[in-house]
C-alpha cells in the first residue's frame, strides 16, 4: 500500500523538528543520529534516506520563523503576527521574552547554536546567514520610510536581538540575565522608534 501523499516531506520535517530540539538543548557534537532518529519515532536505517549526513540535517536544521512558514512562530504566552503592520516591534518582544529564553528546546537557532555554525563550514554559515538577512529584512520593513540608514539599524537591532539572548542564556545570575534582556529589548525598541509601552511584561511564576 503506497504512502499517502505528503508522507515523504511530513517525515523529513519530523526529523528536522528533533534534531533541533536536540542540537538546542545538547549542541551538535552531543547529539548522534540514532537519538535524533529516536527522537522523531522513526530508525537509523531510514535517516540517509532524507540527509546525507548529520551536518547536512544541521544546515536544514538552521531556520526560525523568519524563513519558516511552518516555525510556530510563538512561544507560551507570545504571539507574532507577521502580516500586522507593527510586526517588527512584535519580534524584538518575542525575541527576548522570558518565554523565549526558557523555551530552549524550541528556541531560535540563532541563540542556541551560533559556535556550532562556526565549526561547520560553509554551508551551516550560508544557512544562518539566510535566517539571519531573513530577520534584518523583516525589521527593516517596520521602519519608518523617513528614518536614515535603516538597514544598518535593523541589522543592530537584529544583532542586538541575538546577542542579547546569547549572552543572558550564558549568566547563572537570572536576575542580571532578566536585567540584560530588558536592557536589549528597550534599546533595540528605541532605535526602531517603536512604542515601548507595548514592550512584553515579563511573566510572573
Amino acid at each position: 500500500m503506497p504512502y499517502p501523499r505528503g508522507h515523504r516531506q511530513q517525515i523529513k520535517k519530523e526529523i528536522v523538528n528533533s534534531a533541533r530540539r536536540l542540537f538546542n538543548r545538547n549542541g551538535f557534537e552531543n547529539v548522534s543520529i540514532d537519538q535524533i532518529m529516536s527522537g522523531a519515532g522513526l530508525t537509523r536505517g531510514s535517516f540517509y534516506s532524507y540527509f546525507e549526513s548529520k551536518s547536512d540535517l544541521y544546515a536544514e536544521v538552521l531556520s526560525c520563523f523568519f524563513t519558516d512558514p511552518d516555525w510556530k512562530s510563538c512561544w507560551e504566552g507570545v504571539n507574532i503576527d507577521m502580516a500586522a503592520a507593527d510586526a517588527a516591534p512584535q519580534i524584538v518582544n518575542a525575541y527576548l521574552s522570558q518565554q523565549h529564553f526558557e523555551d530552549v528546546e524550541n528556541s531560535c537557532p540563532m541563540i542556541a547554536l551560533p559556535s556550532d555554525v562556526a565549526r561547520n563550514g560553509k554551508k551551516a554559515k550560508r544557512a544562518f546567514q539566510t535566517v539571519f538577512k531573513a530577520m534584518v529584512e523583516l525589521l527593516e520593513l517596520g521602519l519608518d520610510d523617513g528614518v536614515e540608514s535603516r538597514h544598518v539599524i535593523a541589522q543592530a537591532i537584529a544583532a542586538m536581538c541575538v546577542g542579547g539572548m546569547v549572552v543572558a542564556r550564558s549568566i547563572d545570575d537570572r536576575a542580571l540575565s532578566d536585567e540584560l534582556r530588558d536592557s536589549a529589548m528597550d534599546m533595540a525598541l528605541r532605535l526602531g522608534h517603536w512604542d515601548k509601552s507595548k514592550k512584553s511584561k515579563r511573566r510572573t511564576a
